[in-house]
């Protein structure tokens, strides 16, 4: 599994390398990544990762994760996470409401040991809400779709104390999604952010 990952990630490397969009790049791992049982997350560029598996796998991983003292030597610190979340195959109903969508957004952050600082949130007509909750350690975003039951949801953290692996499983447990994809973003670079 460790020489598929290499390889995969080698062709990554070099696509971005030739100036190929990010969303090419992906693309083209979306076929291997969607063969592999294992949570084994693919770095596509540094701070840049792909976390490809079931839900249950992911929220193992990311229960262990730890983005200032990564345990694993590839990878660099940084100051935060930000954890993309397609959710796909939501109950609608449960995408419509501005009221429903804020109470899963709240409860999430709440669950998480997050601080909330204020939330603002905004119901769209015909259908559609998009919303962010602001917290002490960054922010909580949503956008909805309910005619095709989508949901997009933006988790930025930059707090240990931040358990997000139960604000993913309220979130779902909430909106129900038959399918999940999850893309991690280090924000802040130890490299990057001590430079002049």
């Amino acid at each position: 599994m460790f020489w598929l990952t290499a390889a995969a990630l080698a062709i990554a490397v070099a696509a971005h390398a030739f100036s190929n969009p990010l969303s090419a790049v992906l693309a083209r791992l979306r076929g291997w990544l969607r063969s592999t049982s294992a949570v084994e997350p693919v770095q596509v560029d540094p701070g840049w990762t792909v976390i490809p598996g079931r839900d249950d796998s992911f929220r193992d991983w990311i229960h262990s994760d730890d983005f200032k003292h990564p345990s694993d030597p590839n990878i660099e610190p940084s100051l935060g996470s930000h954890l993309l979340i397609e959710l796909y195959g939501c109950e609608r109903r449960q995408l419509e409401q501005e009221s429903t969508v804020r109470a899963a957004m709240e409860a999430a952050a709440h669950a998480s040991n997050a601080t909330v600082i204020t939330s603002e949130f905004h119901e769209f007509k015909p259908y559609g809400v998009s919303g962010a909750v602001i917290i002490a350690e960054s922010h909580f975003t949503i956008h909805t779709w309910p005619e095709h039951g989508y949901a997009a949801i933006d988790l930025f953290y930059c707090s240990e104390s931040v358990l997000i692996d139960k604000a993913v499983e309220t979130l779902q447990i909430r909106f129900h999604p038959t399918r999940t994809r999850y893309l991690i973003v280090r924000r802040g670079l130890q490299s990057e952010v001590s430079r002049p």
